[in-house]
């Protein structure tokens, strides 16, 4: 193992997010927190560290237990990390009211139809949807 790896690098190989450029994006804009504190994407992760992460899923609290750079199969990404009870059970409860509301996450419809871009086109007072 690695004495250190970077923090976006991690979150990529533990399979938070799906590139490292959005993985750096989170962290610059405050959706991870290291041990309670905004930090940089070349911060260097070690064991034990508690990472606060948010993304489309949910809300993770979760303490590394294992450091890797390398993306790997889903099975191994998971002994990266130990999730915290709070934390599962908090994303039950999110999951449950977004299933209460009906509107399932990320989805708002099918894509707009040639047709559908023709109506906004013809929208008075707007030109391609704009004002």
């Amino acid at each position: 193992m690695e004495a250190g790896v970077r923090l976006d690098k991690w979150l990529w190989a533990a399979r938070f997010y799906k590139t490292r450029a959005v993985a750096v994006d989170a962290v610059k804009g405050g959706f991870v927190r290291l041990d309670g504190q905004r930090t940089k994407p070349s911060k260097e992760v070690a064991i034990g560290d508690e990472l606060r992460i948010s993304t489309e899923h949910g809300r993770f609290t979760v303490e590394v237990v294992g450091l890797s750079a390398h993306r790997r199969p889903a099975a191994e990404a998971v002994l990266l990390y130990a999730e915290t009870e709070a934390s599962r059970e908090e994303r039950a409860r999110f999951a449950a009211q977004q299933k209460l509301t009906g509107v399932p996450l990320g989805q708002s419809g099918p894509r707009p139809t040639k047709r559908d871009r023709r109506r906004f086109e013809a929208t008075p007072g707007t030109r391609r949807g704009r004002r």
